[in-house]
């Protein structure tokens, strides 16, 4: 009896651009303050990509060359990239492809998928799929945005809460019961009236008028959205717990993306678990969408332990959330070359 394969995720790439907007550069653009922002989503800084000609696939190439750095294979070596983005260079060729090309992955194939802020659990699922049939060993999911593409710097509803950054991870095959072990996803169409981008698309092309209408920014109703990610993601992860027969004591880690320190604490109270057992780095990167879970990963990997069980859980725009069980497959090390993080 053949042994079942799981998806274990073996090595954790990330990248931040230098260039930080911090909540008081954002008081000198438009009509906000420090407290109101930090009370509000408890972000105090961002990270803006603002080197001219530089888009998501290089901040995706960067991690996913630490990523094979680190678990020292070659780009070579991936079968497959999956980057999870609603902000691609462009809408053709993918965000992927440019970003195979960009690493040197001249054997592998890959593609773009879009989730807003649930991109990389989405992404993690798909790739988990091709781990477990056997149609691929090795397989990259990165999750990245440049967020400030497609924010109004002049509207104070939604520049104050995006930021720019990539994060990538490797998935293997595991037969010792390591890796993704399970995933309850959801999507609510309905959900789109209250955050979106309403042109660009092919219902809305770009126009002299979409864009003297400001429709290529992000649009979001904020109360509303708050109160379904609240209850979506919290909701969730108390599910994931109690499919897979598991309390609050018997997760080391949730990993929660990075939208509002409102709605991450919202959800591990839910899970009956305490602060000290939740990754929390919004108030230095703020919300990277499909970035922030991989990065946060990137930022504790030092402390992570074999066997530890972890919940990934996220909401986004669509709506799209979900959340995912992981029994983390190694024990983390602290890299001095990363320190200046």
């Amino acid at each position: 009896m053949s042994q079942k394969i799981t998806a274990a995720i073996t090595s954790i790439g990330g990248y931040v651009p230098e260039d930080k907007l911090t909540n008081a550069d954002l008081m000198k653009m438009v009509d906000t303050n420090e407290e109101w922002i930090r009370t509000r989503t408890g972000i105090e800084e961002r990270r803006i990509q603002k080197t001219r000609g530089k888009a998501t696939s290089d901040m995706c190439a960067e991690a996913v060359r630490e990523l094979c750095q680190k678990r020292g294979i070659s780009p070579e070596e991936i079968d497959c990239l999956i980057v999870g983005t609603v902000t691609p260079d462009m809408f053709f060729p993918s965000t992927a492809n440019l970003v195979c090309d960009k690493v040197g992955a001249k054997n592998a194939w890959g593609f773009d998928l879009a989730a807003a802020c649930s991109g990389f659990l989405y992404s993690l699922t798909t790739g988990t799929a091709l781990i477990e049939s056997g149609r691929c060993r090795k397989v990259v999911v990165v999750g990245s945005d440049k967020m400030s593409s497609i924010v109004d710097y002049s509207d104070r509803t939604t520049c104050i809460i995006f930021g720019d950054g990539a994060g990538a991870v490797l998935l293997e095959p595991n037969t010792e019961g390591f890796g993704v072990l399970d995933s309850i996803l959801r999507s609510d169409g309905t959900g789109a009236h209250y955050l979106h981008m309403k042109a660009g698309g092919s219902l809305k092309p770009a126009s002299f008028e979409t864009v003297a209408a400001k429709q290529h920014f992000i649009y979001q109703e904020g109360q509303a959205v708050f109160k379904f990610a609240v209850k979506g993601m919290a909701d969730v992860s108390a599910e994931l717990l109690e499919k897979n027969n598991l309390s609050g004591e018997d997760i080391a880690w949730l990993v929660p993306h990075q939208a509002n320190k409102r709605i991450i604490d919202a959800t591990a109270k839910r899970m009956g678990l305490s602060h000290d057992k939740v990754m929390i780095n919004i108030d230095r990167y703020g919300n990277t969408t499909s970035g922030t879970i991989p990065l946060c990963l990137w930022d504790w990997e030092n402390q992570l332990k074999k066997g530890d069980n972890l919940v990934f859980a996220a909401f986004g725009g669509g709506f799209t959330w979900g959340a995912t069980l992981v029994k983390w497959a190694y024990d983390g090390h602290y890299d001095s070359q990363l320190a200046h993080r």
